[in-house]
């Protein structure tokens, strides 16, 4: 069922210009979020009350996905210069060269087991980065299949969107891997854990996907075939938010499959990464140079 509720709450906070290209984001300690700018090789720490600070990693870094790490600090992909970047509450930062030259690391979660586990996009591998930073890899025995973002799961395992296979997959922190095929052209990239399954966004087909564990397959087709989703991520009412990339809208999946939609203003915002706060609010990166906080 499709449903057009009224919009939200909006709000706007500008972090950077149109060329800086806000991409992930991700909650750290009091209340703060942290965004990635890729194009710009920064990243930014922005507080509720607007209060921006911008940290130069480098030219070329081209910092991507973050997420809050088991030590206190956000870690984060660079796709630019192939390391995995770490930035503490304070704003020092540090880098870690993962093991494969041109590696293309991209999505990154931290895992069940106290280390990083990210994506490298450029050679179908898995790596896992302990805190001190150093580097194990898992082949995927693929090719071209573009590992993309990832999570770890209600098993215990990490579970990540395999772009151009297209499959999700499924990685035992031992190195225990299996694939689970979706149809050609599915494309998937944004994936999220919920208490019994996986969501994943299909940017290739418009539908947000559902895997259990028991291997049970769900796709959810929205309303715009075209609109490329792209991140998700779970509310804490078990509903998934998703980015429409192409057509600049925040969808939301609720438990019992109703879809709503919401306009984000002006066009061409090209909504990336998202993360809910722990009072519900939806935080949208847009790499027209903002961030949005939706407040259902």
């Amino acid at each position: 069922m499709n449903t057009s509720p009224g919009q939200p709450s909006l709000a706007w906070f500008e972090v950077g210009g149109p060329d800086t290209g806000p991409y992930g984001i991700a909650c750290g300690s009091d209340s703060t979020l942290w965004v990635t700018l890729v194009g710009s090789g920064e990243v930014v720490r922005l507080r509720p009350d607007g209060d921006v600070r911008r940290y130069a990693v480098e030219a070329k870094g081209g910092p991507t996905v973050i997420t809050n790490g088991p030590d206190g600090a956000l870690w984060f992909t660079r796709y630019g210069d192939h390391r995995v970047g770490r930035i503490d509450p304070s704003g020092e930062l540090t880098d870690f060269a993962v093991g494969t030259p041109d590696a293309g690391p991209y999505g990154i979660t931290a895992g069940p087991d106290g280390a990083l586990w990210c994506t490298l996009l450029n050679v179908d591998r898995i790596a896992r980065i302990t805190v001190e930073g150093d580097v194990t890899e898992f082949p995927l025995g693929t090719t071209g299949a573009m590992p993309s973002h990832i999570t770890a799961g209600p098993d215990g395992a990490l579970w990540f969107t395999l772009n151009q296979a297209p499959a999700i997959g499924r990685l035992s922190v031992g190195g225990e891997l299996a694939l689970f095929p979706l149809a050609e052209g599915t494309a998937p990239v944004g994936i999220c854990a919920g208490r019994d399954a996986v969501y994943f966004a299909e940017i290739g087909a418009g539908q947000v996907g559902r895997l259990t564990l028991d291997s049970d397959l769900t796709e959810h087709p929205l309303p715009d075939r075209t609109c490329r989703p792209h991140a998700i991520t779970l509310d804490r009412d078990g509903a998934c938010w998703f980015t429409e990339w192409g057509a600049n809208r925040l969808g939301r999946l609720a438990p019992d499959g109703a879809i709503e939609e919401y306009d984000l203003s002006a066009a061409g915002n090209e909504p990336h990464g998202l993360v809910v706060d722990d009072a519900g609010a939806v935080w949208v990166a847009l790499e027209s140079g903002s961030v949005a906080r939706v407040t259902p």
